[in-house]
C-alpha cells in the first residue's frame, strides 16, 4: 500500500476551485457530489455538459457564442467542438489591464526584471500592429527561438491576436533541429535573443540563425531581442530587424483582436523526432483555451493571487502550458538558464525572494536534487509555497519523500503526466485529495483514461497502455503536411480503433490515481525532458568513422542517462578523440541533451526482419528483462553483447 504523504484540510478542500466547480455542477444538473470520485466519473459519462459548465466557470471570451459543444462524443478523432464560437486566444490571455504584475522574469545570477499586465497589453499592441504591417496575415506561421524570457510571450501574443500561428525552440537547439520542425512549416517572421546565457556563461544565436535563414527561404523578416547585449551587430543577417527599431512607437494602441473559430490554428507543436522527422502537431485556439483553464483553474487550483512558476525552456509543451495562466490573472515566474548555477539550490532561493506559490519543475531535476545533497526547507523560507509540480518523466518514491521531507510537510505535492500531443495532461493534481508516494492524484476530468492489455480490454491495478476513451479539445485538429490524416491516424489509433493510446505504460489504481511506468516506445527522458532517439542518430550516422549505432535510456540515479552504442567503420577506434568528436557534432547539431552520458563500441545492432533497430529490445537486456520477440530479429545474436556490460554499472 502506498504510503500516505499529504492531505488537504476541510478548510483547504472547501476553499478550491475545484469544490466551487462541483458545487456549481451540482446545482445545475441536480446532483450531490461530496468528493472528486463521482465528479470525475460525471465528466467523463457527460462530456457536453461538463466542457459547457467549464466554459462559464472559466469565463471564457467569446465574441460569438458557440451552436453546440460537442457534434459527434463518439468520434475520435474529428469531433467538432464548439462549432460556431468566435474567439481569440491572446484576448482571453489579456483580459487583464491592471498594475498587478504579469511576468517577472529571472535571467542567471541576473536581479528580476517586473511586467504589469498593463505593460504587457501595451507592449503586445505595439508588436501586434509591427507584425500587421509587416504583412502577416491569418493562417501565417510566426516562430521563435527565444530564451524564456517576456519577449517570447510577447511575440506569442501579438502573433495570435492577430489570426497567426506560432511555434518555438529554445536556443540550445542545433540547427539541424531548428530546420527540422521550422522548415516544415515554412514561417513568415522569426524571433530571436540576440543570445541566451547557461551556467554562467553568455552564449551567442546569431551566427546560428544566419546559417538556419540560409535553408529558411520563407522568413520575411527576423526580429532581434536584446539579451546578452543591448543593440547586437546584425548587419550580416538578411531581412534582421532590431526588436525596439521593429515594433511600433504609438503608445495607448487598441488591439483589434481577430475573432476566429474555435477550431483556429493556434500553435504548431514538435513530436520528439524518434521516427524521422518530428512530427509537426497543429492544436487549436479554443482547444488550448479551455483545456489549459480546467487544469490551472480546477486541478492546479490557480488563482489571480498566486504566482506560478515552471521550470521549462521555449521548446517545452510546459511553456505554452505556463503560458495560459495569465488567462486567470496570475503573476507569471520566467527563468533562463542552468537550475544549478551558480548553485543547486539556485531555483528555490528564487522562490524565497519571488514569493513563489507553485514551483514547477521535472522529476529529473529533483532526482538531481537528491544526488546534490540539496536541503530547500531548511535553508529557505518557502512558506509561501503550496503546490510543486512535477512532470518530464515519472516521479520515483523517492522524489515524492525528498518533497515533503526536504522541501516542505504542508504542500500539495501534484505529479502530472500527459504529453506536447494534448498540451496537457492525462493524469494530475486533485486540490480535494490526498497524495501517495509514487502515485498521481488523479485522472483528469473529463479525459476518460484507463490502463488496456493488448487485446483493449480495460486493466486495474495492474500495468497496461495509457489509453483515453472519448475525444477531448485539445487533441490535434490535423498534422502539418497529412492531407489525408494518415500520420495522424497512425500516432495514435492504430492499435485500439477509436481510442487514443499515448505510449505510456501505466497502472490505475482502485482508488483513481495512476502510477506511471514510463515510455512505451524507445522515447528518451534525461533530465525528465522528452527527445528521440533519430535526432541522436541523424548526427551519428553521417560521421565517417561510425557504421551504425543505436540509443537507449538506461534507469539512473532516479532519472535516465542516455547510452550510446557505436558500430564503428573499418579501420576505425573508439579513442577518447572520437568521443569528444560525437559528443561535439550532437551538442551543435541537435541540443545539449542530446549528448550521451557514455558511449561504448559495439560490434552489431540488432534489427528487426523489416530493418528497424530495435532500441527497446537493447534496453530489456540491460535492465536484465527478457527479450520475448527474437524470432522477429533478423540478427538475434547481436543482443549478446549487451548483456552484463560492465561500463553500465559505473557512474
Amino acid at each position: 500500500m502506498s504510503k500516505l504523504l499529504w492531505e488537504p484540510t476541510e478548510e483547504q478542500i472547501k476553499q478550491s476551485n475545484m469544490y466551487r466547480f462541483m458545487n456549481t455542477v451540482n446545482k445545475k444538473y441536480h446532483q450531490d457530489f461530496q468528493a472528486y470520485a463521482p465528479l470525475y466519473e460525471w465528466s467523463i459519462e457527460n462530456i457536453a455538459d461538463f466542457w459547457e459548465t467549464l466554459w462559464d466557470f472559466a469565463d471564457i471570451i467569446a465574441s460569438k457564442p458557440y451552436d453546440q459543444v460537442i457534434d459527434d462524443e463518439s468520434k475520435m478523432p474529428g469531433a467538432k467542438w464548439f462549432s460556431g464560437a468566435r474567439l481569440n486566444f491572446a484576448e482571453n490571455l489579456l483580459r487583464y489591464r491592471d498594475d498587478r504584475v504579469a511576468l517577472i522574469f529571472k535571467g542567471e545570477a541576473q536581479p528580476s526584471i517586473k511586467i504589469t499586465y498593463a505593460d504587457l497589453y501595451d507592449e503586445v499592441a505595439r508588436l501586434a500592429k509591427a507584425l500587421k504591417g509587416a504583412g502577416v496575415q491569418i493562417g501565417d506561421r510566426v516562430v521563435g527561438f527565444m530564451p524564456n524570457m517576456p519577449a517570447a510571450i510577447i511575440a506569442m501574443l501579438a502573433a495570435t491576436s492577430i489570426g497567426a500561428t506560432w511555434s518555438s525552440c529554445s536556443p540550445d537547439f542545433g540547427i539541424k533541429g531548428v530546420l527540422d520542425r521550422f522548415g516544415q512549416i515554412k514561417p513568415k517572421v522569426l524571433f530571436t535573443a540576440n543570445g541566451y546565457s547557461f551556467k554562467g556563461k553568455k552564449l551567442d544565436s546569431l551566427e546560428r540563425i544566419a546559417d538556419i535563414l540560409k535553408k529558411l527561404p520563407s522568413i520575411e523578416k527576423m526580429v532581434v531581442v536584446p539579451y546578452t547585449e543591448q543593440k547586437a551587430d546584425i548587419s550580416r543577417i538578411p531581412n534582421a530587424v532590431h526588436y525596439d527599431d521593429f515594433k511600433a512607437s504609438d503608445s495607448n494602441l487598441e488591439i483589434g483582436f481577430e475573432q476566429l473559430p474555435f477550431d483556429h490554428p493556434l500553435y504548431v507543436m514538435y513530436s520528439s523526432g524518434t521516427t524521422g522527422l518530428p512530427k509537426c502537431m497543429v492544436q487549436s485556439a479554443g482547444g488550448i483555451l479551455i483545456h489549459h483553464l480546467k487544469e490551472q483553474m480546477l486541478h492546479t487550483n490557480l488563482t489571480r493571487e498566486d504566482t506560478i512558476f515552471y521550470f521549462t525552456t521555449c521548446g517545452w509543451m510546459m511553456w505554452n502550458w505556463l503560458t495560459s495562466s495569465l488567462a486567470v490573472g496570475a503573476t507569471l515566474v520566467l527563468f533562463d538558464g542552468n537550475p544549478f548555477h551558480p548553485h543547486p539550490a539556485a531555483l528555490w532561493e528564487m522562490a524565497q525572494e519571488e514569493k513563489i506559490t507553485v514551483f514547477g519543475t521535472s522529476a529529473g531535476y529533483i532526482a538531481a536534487l537528491i544526488n546534490a545533497g540539496v536541503k530547500p526547507g531548511r535553508d529557505y523560507d518557502l512558506s509561501s509555497i503550496r503546490a510543486v509540480l512535477s512532470t518530464g518523466s515519472p516521479l520515483s518514491i523517492e522524489g515524492f519523500e525528498f518533497i515533503y521531507d526536504e522541501v516542505k510537510k504542508d504542500v500539495q505535492l501534484a505529479s502530472i503526466s500527459g504529453g506536447t500531443d494534448l498540451n496537457g495532461c492525462f493524469a494530475l493534481g486533485n486540490p480535494m485529495g490526498p497524495v501517495y508516494a509514487g502515485e498521481i492524484q488523479c485522472r483528469a476530468l473529463a479525459m476518460d483514461v484507463r490502463a488496456f492489455d493488448d487485446n483493449g480490454r480495460e486493466l486495474l491495478n495492474t500495468e497496461g497502455e495509457l489509453v483515453c476513451c472519448k475525444p477531448f479539445p485539445s487533441m490535434p485538429i490535423y498534422f502539418w503536411d497529412d492531407p489525408d490524416g494518415s500520420k495522424y491516424h497512425s500516432a495514435y489509433f492504430d492499435v485500439y480503433p477509436g481510442i487514443w493510446r499515448h505510449g505510456d505504460y501505466v497502472i490505475v489504481t482502485e482508488r483513481g490515481g495512476v502510477i506511471m511506468h514510463g515510455r512505451s516506445d524507445a522515447t528518451l527522458n534525461p533530465g525528465g525532458v522528452r527527445i528521440g532517439t533519430a535526432e541522436i542518430y541523424r548526427q551519428v550516422e553521417q560521421m565517417e568513422e561510425i557504421e551504425d549505432s543505436v540509443v537507449i535510456g538506461q534507469n539512473w540515479k532516479n532519472d535516465v542517462r542516455v547510452i550510446l552504442f557505436v558500430k564503428l567503420a573499418a579501420g576505425f577506434e573508439l579513442t577518447e578523440e572520437l568521443k569528444a568528436k560525437i559528443r561535439q557534432t550532437i551538442r551543435t547539431n541537435a541540443s545539449p541533451r542530446h549528448v550521451p552520458a557514455k558511449i561504448l563500441a559495439t560490434p552489431a545492432v540488432p534489427y528487426t526482419l523489416n530493418m528497424k533497430k530495435v532500441e527497446l529490445a537493447v534496453k530489456k537486456i540491460i535492465e536484465g528483462k527478457p527479450v520475448l520477440n527474437r524470432d522477429a530479429l533478423g540478427n538475434p545474436e547481436a543482443l549478446d553483447y549487451y548483456q552484463d556490460l560492465p561500463e553500465l554499472q559505473e557512474d
